[in-house]
């Protein structure tokens, strides 16, 4: 598809589907120079003004303009564990598969666990900076951004407004999208994105030689849907017993949940059953930051 097509194919029903479907349901790493991330003063504030971008002009896209990725960060007794999800590619997890006993065995101690242990939910996009204070070199220039829900709630409500005096708005739309105004706080421990806004709608370029530039210098962005850039089942349960503490610890919180199981005196039918799926990180809470930690 050239730009002429992309132009007159950019359908807000598609994407407006695309976000009902995204929170229901690759690995990028924090020293891979094609992602973007706003820098932050002493006190955790900054700001920073980007252009998400359509979908890219690469071969074998399917479309959207961003891929959902889910993950684990969490300490045990082993140390870290920072992985990326199977259940992103559909596929079995152990940290879910074990969330999801834990949280099934009825007990409040086992539920805390799992609850530290969520998955959390992140989008990569393809991003323009338009405006980097920090770092003015990066104006101009085209970049994978790594974001959470908030952000992607605030696309979602400019697709589907709430109000009827808000008209919908495309923000990956190269023509009557809008800049978006990335806006950091710190509060408790962690970056707060509530602040953030979408400014007024506007064209990325007059010129639709300098947009086309921009978005034949996109990402691709399904290699991150890859199986071949995930670790196996076998190496993410290794890499669980050795965070848990195998044969210790983690031995020892299975037999815990093995006896709650075995002392429930209701029947089994009435007993909460979750899945994998609902045990989710509903926030914004940025991934760099466990990344950070593990690395102190």
């Amino acid at each position: 598809m050239n730009l002429s097509d992309r132009k007159k194919n950019n359908s807000l029903d598609k994407l407006k589907s695309a976000m009902e479907s995204a929170g229901r349901t690759t690995n990028t790493s924090s020293v891979d120079d094609r992602f973007w991330q706003p820098e932050v003063d002493k006190a955790g504030n900054g700001y920073a003004v980007i252009r998400f971008l359509d979908a890219p002009a690469v071969d074998g896209e399917d479309g959207l303009p961003w891929v959902q990725i889910w993950n684990h960060g969490f300490q045990g007794p082993g140390g870290w564990y920072i992985e990326n999800s199977l259940t992103t590619i559909n596929q079995k997890d152990p940290v879910s598969e074990y969330n999801t006993k834990l949280w099934n065995s009825g007990v409040e101690a086992n539920k805390e666990i799992a609850r530290k242990q969520k998955r959390k939910l992140n989008y990569i996009s393809n991003i323009l900076v338009v405006s980097d204070p920090k770092h003015p070199e990066n104006e101009g220039k085209v970049f994978l951004y790594k974001f959470g829900k908030k952000i992607f709630d605030k696309i979602n409500e400019k697709l589907s407004p709430q109000f009827e005096d808000e008209k919908p708005l495309n923000p990956f739309d190269f023509w009557k999208g809008a800049n978006f105004k990335v806006k950091i706080r710190q509060v408790e421990g962690y970056r707060n994105y509530d602040k953030s806004e979408f400014d007024v709608q506007s064209a990325m370029f007059d010129d639709d030689a300098k947009i086309e530039k921009v978005w034949k210098g996109s990402y691709s962005l399904k290699e991150f849907l890859d199986p071949k850039n995930f670790k196996s089942y076998d190496e993410l349960k290794a890499k669980l017993d050795k965070v848990l503490g195998a044969g210790g610890v983690a031995a020892a919180t299975a037999k815990k949940v093995e006896d709650d199981e075995a002392a429930w005196s209701e029947p089994k039918s009435a007993k909460p059953k979750v899945t994998a799926e609902s045990l989710s990180v509903d926030d914004d809470e940025d991934m760099s930051y466990f990344e950070k930690l593990a690395n102190e």
